[in-house]
């Protein structure tokens, strides 16, 4: 039989518990009611930062308030992902996570302060792109099997540039190494435009490049492209074969970008945002205007986005241990 003391401390339990969902409740519904910021994670100007002004334009017409840009740089974008890992679950401070913060990230720096599956409630996925495998013309490689032969014949001589170890663009090469069985040696760098620098200059011959990016020099002649590494070929360069059905079949990288809240963030926010993102991302002006940069719109739920983070996670993990790779 409960005492005095212990029915009022569970009532007094129960009237906090009530309190706080009665709260909570009045706050989700009155969201957005003030400036939303959405962290850019990367120095402006980058294809991230482009993405999330798009996004953001589209988001403060739909949601009444102003959605305001701003850019958390360092650390190949740990930096502006550990903030609003731990910012207020609140639906205010959102971030535009990437294949390298929420897929690459957790496998390959041991000691990451945040974790994509627990600190973070997945909104949409945004967009997807391939990246191009281009070489400096005078590669003699003008197929993915001639690439792959010349590679076997001078093993660790063929040399591959990325913006950086351990970023998306260096374990895709990783795992053509694997998938090819090749020695290509990877040759760092501060960004991906130093590297398609030396690139277009031969200083190394290769590059698995964003398709944004490596795009305008292949136009130009500077660079040949010779294949893409997504499931299917891309408008912006039709007549690229993809490596899956150029000789490595199986072989698929999208590098991607998303929208996370902080863990904990009323659910009815989470799938406010998702359907608001879906829509911004589904105009037709929106679509247009991404398709011209070679990216490919793919809104998604917080489900359907939480299963896929979850799947990169363990997919880079798997490439990560078996090319040893080590952070830089």
């Amino acid at each position: 039989m409960l005492t005095r003391r212990q029915a009022l401390m569970t009532g007094l339990s129960s009237l906090a518990l009530a309190t706080s969902h009665v709260t909570t409740q009045a706050q989700t519904q009155a969201w957005p009611s003030q400036n939303i910021r959405l962290v850019v994670p990367f120095a402006a100007g980058g294809s991230t930062d482009v993405l999330a002004r798009q996004l953001a334009e589209g988001l403060r017409t739909r949601l009444g308030q102003p959605v305001v840009v701003e850019n958390r740089g360092g650390a190949g974008g740990t930096i502006g992902s550990d903030y609003v890992a731990k910012s207020a679950p609140d639906g205010y401070t959102l971030l535009m996570g990437v294949t390298g913060t929420h897929g690459v990230a957790p496998s390959l720096f041991p000691n990451l302060s945040y974790q994509p599956q627990r600190d973070f409630a997945a909104v949409s996925l945004v967009v997807t792109a391939p990246l191009v495998l281009v070489v400096h013309p005078s590669v003699s490689a003008k197929t993915l099997a001639e690439f792959i032969a010349l590679a076997k014949a001078h093993p660790n001589t063929l040399t591959y540039g990325t913006p950086g170890n351990g970023t998306s663009m260096h374990l895709t090469g990783v795992m053509f190494d694997l998938k090819a069985d090749t020695k290509l040696v990877h040759v760092p760098y501060r960004g991906s435009a130093l590297a398609l620098t030396d690139l277009m200059a031969g200083q190394i011959k290769a590059m698995f490049g964003d398709l944004l990016v490596v795009l305008p020099q292949i136009r130009a002649g500077t660079i040949r492209a010779i294949a893409v590494t997504s499931k299917s070929r891309n408008p912006l360069l039709p007549d690229v074969p993809t490596i899956d059905e150029a000789g490595l079949p199986g072989f698929e990288v999208l590098s991607w970008q998303g929208l996370f809240a902080p863990a904990g963030t009323p659910p009815a926010i989470v799938e406010r945002l998702s359907q608001e993102v879906r829509s911004v991302m589904e105009s037709n002006d929106v679509k247009t205007f991404f398709a011209s940069q070679g990216f490919q719109v793919s809104g998604s739920t917080p489900g359907e986005f939480q299963a896929f983070v979850t799947s990169e996670v363990a997919r880079w993990a798997d490439i990560v241990k078996a090319g040893n790779v080590r952070p830089g």
